[in-house]
């Protein structure tokens, strides 16, 4: 089966191409969700977060405290570094279990930090959708509850994008409208049809 890796700055448009591919019928499995799922309250990741990072990081539920933990690991690459080996090999596992057991004629695998991470490996090609950094800012705005400063340092933190458009097999430019966006995941969604051979 083909794999697909969807990947993309902040605000460029991922999950509204990953959610049209899936109202076509491919599968999607977003990193982020399964970040969030692995990391329960009584699951072993929660607990070595909690042996690693300190025992502040759990709320009075026993859940993950993102935003405290966030703190920790923004301006910290090292214990950024330490979170990643956390939760990334998790992440992989995961996913290469759910890829196994899917039948579709190719499969998504969106993750958003993919060559911060070094997971290009998991897929056959690499799909990144693009826009200019002034569109990312205003569209984060509109969505997110963060300041301009905020994003910006979110967009500093992940790989600059001609890193990404170096490492790509596919591109979709998300500079216009929704319309536009759903029109060039259709032509994509049929040659990654082609390539499957279906």
């Amino acid at each position: 089966m083909l794999v697909i890796a969807l990947t993309g700055g902040i605000g460029c448009g991922k999950s509204a191409v990953s959610s049209h591919l899936e109202s076509l019928g491919i599968p999607v499995i977003d990193a982020d969700l399964l970040a969030h799922q692995l990391v329960k309250p009584g699951s072993p990741a929660l607990f070595e977060i909690q042996s690693t990072f300190g025992d502040e990081l759990i709320d009075a539920n026993g859940a993950l405290d993102r935003s405290a933990l966030r703190r920790i690991v923004f301006d910290d690459p090292r214990q950024r570094e330490r979170l990643e080996g956390i939760l990334h090999p998790r992440i992989r596992e995961a996913m290469e279990t759910w890829i196994a057991k899917q039948s579709a004629p190719y499969a998504v695998l969106v993750i958003p930090l993919l060559f911060e991470t070094d997971q290009m490996s998991l897929a056959d090609r690499i799909l990144v959708v693009d826009c200019d950094e002034s569109l990312q800012i205003e569209r984060v705005l509109d969505r997110d509850q963060l300041s301009r400063e905020q994003i910006e340092q979110i967009m500093a933190s992940q790989v600059d994008r001609q890193t990404r458009l170096r490492g790509a097999d596919d591109v979709i430019e998300n500079n216009g409208g929704l319309e536009v966006l759903i029109e060039a995941t259709e032509k994509l969604h049929k040659v990654y049809l082609k390539l499957a051979g279906r």
